[in-house]
């Protein structure tokens, strides 16, 4: 059973209550979460709130995962993302531009650093384009109107960007390696 299909086997779990299922997945994905999270608010306390908020979301509606809309770690990602983006938005400016950054240890600061770097060399092999659209919607918490106003195209031309970036970006970085 490859990732996807163990995801989707957790998310059917949930739906008739399996706790384990949920750890399971929580488990896979909520390093990513908290760094994508952890990224967009820039402070330890509301990121550890917006991810119980998330996790607390996916338990109480796993059937909103919809298979056509792609693979469950990336809905798991943009739902913590937009819950995220609601938070800077609801505090009016961006939060915790003064906080000092998070302090972990060496080895989980060191793990971080280079499966950073990894990131940052798989967003360079995408090229500007696929590149800025991800930078911004992922870390700059920018709506995909936003950025088609920043791009000067379409909405839906972002959206199809986003998704071949996403795509691509898992081939570079298969997601066995974020855990």
């Amino acid at each position: 059973m490859n990732d996807q299909e163990r995801d989707r086997s957790c998310l059917e779990g949930m739906r008739t209550g399996d706790t384990r299922a949920l750890e399971a997945l929580y488990e896979r994905h909520n390093g990513l979460l908290y760094s994508v999270v952890l990224r967009i608010l820039k402070r330890v306390p509301d990121t550890e709130e917006v991810l119980r908020e998330s996790w607390l979301q996916i338990w109480r509606g796993p059937g909103a995962y919809d298979v056509a809309r792609g693979n469950v770690g990336a809905w798991l990602v943009t739902l913590a993302r937009d819950l995220a983006i609601d938070r800077l938005r609801s505090a009016g400016s961006p939060a915790g531009t003064d906080a000092p950054p998070p302090t972990e240890d060496a080895s989980a600061n060191a793990a971080h650093r280079q499966m950073s770097e990894r990131v940052r060399r798989a967003l360079d092999v995408l090229g500007p384009q696929h590149g800025q659209v991800l930078e911004w919607a992922y870390f700059g918490g920018l709506t995909q109107s936003e950025i088609a106003d920043r791009l000067n195209t379409s909405p839906g031309t972002i959206k199809s960007w986003t998704r071949q970036a996403l795509v691509r970006l898992g081939d570079l970085v298969p997601h066995e390696d974020w855990t």
